[in-house]
């Protein structure tokens, strides 16, 4: 079991992701089903660990498809929704690292050690902006339920992998807790 200690917020003091979109489905077991669409559903950040370390990672829900348990007859503060969504690269293709090395642009290695560019320096050498498929883990416990205006808010925590440098290092798992709010509204068709 992974032990997650707490870190130091180095980007901002609040980190959103706003204006997310989505449907929101009832199955004919009664499980509800939110599935992600659109939005400003990803925010670049930066933690510090206690050791100095910094780990960058993009917070994220993206395609995210959350399900409660069968037989919910209306949303209230027992209904939980838990799901997967995927976690694209910190990075994109066209980013270069300090040494000039990059996935579409760049050197193919480190410019001063062309004759060191050997199995261990592959990894840093060969750059890869990958988008992992259902990585990150949510869970979503509603508080909070106001039927005449569609709110809904509660508590969230996820996990999802950091940053790896476009593939340089390993990732880290990231545990991320918080608060969410959402309003459901009538499908406008």
């Amino acid at each position: 079991e992974a032990e997650f200690v707490p870190g130091k917020l180095l980007t901002r003091f609040t980190s959103s992701i706003d204006q997310v979109q989505g449907t929101l489905k009832v199955g004919t077991d009664g499980t509800l089903t939110f599935t992600e669409e659109d939005g400003l559903d990803f925010q670049a950040i930066t933690i510090q660990l206690p050791g100095g370390e910094q780990v960058p990672f993009l917070f994220t829900i993206k395609e995210l498809v959350a399900s409660s348990d069968p037989g919910v007859v209306a949303i209230n503060t027992s209904t939980d929704l838990r799901g997967e969504f995927n976690v694209p690269s910190y990075r994109s293709a066209g980013f270069l690292d300090p040494k000039g090395r990059g996935v579409a642009t760049g050197y193919d290695n480190a410019v001063a050690l062309p004759a060191s560019d050997n199995s261990k320096r592959v990894r840093a050498n060969v750059k890869v902006a990958d988008t992992r498929t259902k990585a990150g883990k949510i869970s979503l416990q509603v508080a909070k339920v106001n039927s005449a205006t569609g709110e809904v808010g509660g508590i969230f925590e996820s996990t999802q992998p950091s940053d790896t440098d476009l593939g340089a290092r390993p990732a880290l798992d990231v545990k991320i807790r918080g608060l969410f709010y959402a309003r459901i509204e009538p499908s406008v068709s």
